[in-house]
């Protein structure tokens, strides 16, 4: 138990710039990047929970489907993460801490750290931070009135997350197979300039591309 705990920790704390990287795909969409940040967190978290490292594929292909869903559901909830009050009171006192210690150590505090002195774990530190984020109401005030914002409810989430799918499976390719794929989907060339850089028949690489597909549509 204390080494999965470990490898949760481990993964949550190592992943902070898959949050930042997925929070930057929503920028100028009406939502404040810290709210957006904040509910990356919560996904990041979920997904160190749920991740199964003996299905063989990497934790960022598991997990960016899971951030971004958790960011997204920022704009379906009306623009903001809703918080209990005992969180909010753990949160605030993680603040404090967080800030105690930076003075105490004249730089900016790590998530470990802050976790080591509440005894609390990595996740949990970085969910208490975040939640003290401020969050930004998508109904705004203007001269003309308030205003409700018409966010866009189809973010590219499902491509990226297909993207890094893709990458993953072509690298549990074997060397042979991957070639063949990078040939024919990445450099263009037909079935028959394929064949002749793999020293094969048009009609063998036909039937190979065929069969590596149906591999890789199972793998996904």
């Amino acid at each position: 138990m204390k080494k999965e705990n470990e490898n949760r920790s481990e993964l949550i704390n190592s992943n902070f710039g898959l949050v930042h990287s997925c929070a930057n795909k929503f920028r100028g969409r009406g939502v404040d990047y810290d709210d957006l940040f904040q509910a990356g967190c919560v996904g990041l978290i979920k997904a160190a929970d749920n991740f199964d490292s003996s299905r063989g594929f990497a934790f960022s292909t598991y997990a960016v489907p899971v951030i971004l869903g958790e960011i997204r559901r920022i704009f379906r909830d009306g623009g903001t993460v809703k918080v209990g009050r005992a969180l909010k009171e753990k949160s605030r006192h993680a603040v404090k801490i967080r800030e105690e210690m930076a003075v105490e150590l004249g730089r900016d505090v790590t998530i470990t750290e802050l976790s080591e002195r509440l005894q609390v774990s990595v996740s949990e530190a970085a969910e208490l931070i975040t939640v003290s984020m401020p969050a930004l109401s998508l109904t705004v005030d203007d001269e003309k009135g308030t205003t409700e914002l018409d966010i866009p409810t189809d973010p590219p989430e499902e491509e990226i997350a297909e993207k890094l799918t893709l990458k993953t499976v072509i690298e549990c390719l074997e060397a042979p197979e991957r070639r063949l794929i990078e040939l024919r989907y990445f450099k263009g060339l037909t079935q028959v300039k394929t064949a002749k850089e793999l020293g094969m028949s048009q009609v063998q690489v036909s039937r190979k591309e065929k069969a590596i597909l149906l591999k890789m549509r199972k793998m996904m």
